[in-house]
């Protein structure tokens, strides 16, 4: 519960300039947690089932469900399914 609170306090701040943020989509039934490493800062940011999330403005890494770690510049279109991230 305390995880979910963080990110939701710290997923504006890592999404401030949405234009060129990744924009993450959870297209699974149930909600997933992405660990999000960006200047050195580690969150678990919690993406409900069909909702979608602006992360990585200035690039990070994000480890997905199924443990795959992705580096994102900021400007990608992720879907994830059935726990695995989808770069479009």
């Amino acid at each position: 519960m305390m995880a979910r609170f963080a990110a939701v306090l710290l997923v504006p701040l890592l999404a401030a300039p949405a234009a060129e943020a990744a924009s993450i989509t959870n297209t699974d039934p149930a909600a997933v947690v992405l660990v999000v490493t960006e200047s050195g800062q580690r969150v678990e940011v919690v993406v409900d089932a069909g909702a979608s999330e602006s992360l990585c403005p200035s690039g990070c890494f994000m480890t997905t469900p199924d443990g795959d770690r992705i580096g994102l510049d900021g400007g990608e279109t992720i879907d994830i399914v059935k726990g695995s991230a989808v770069v479009k």
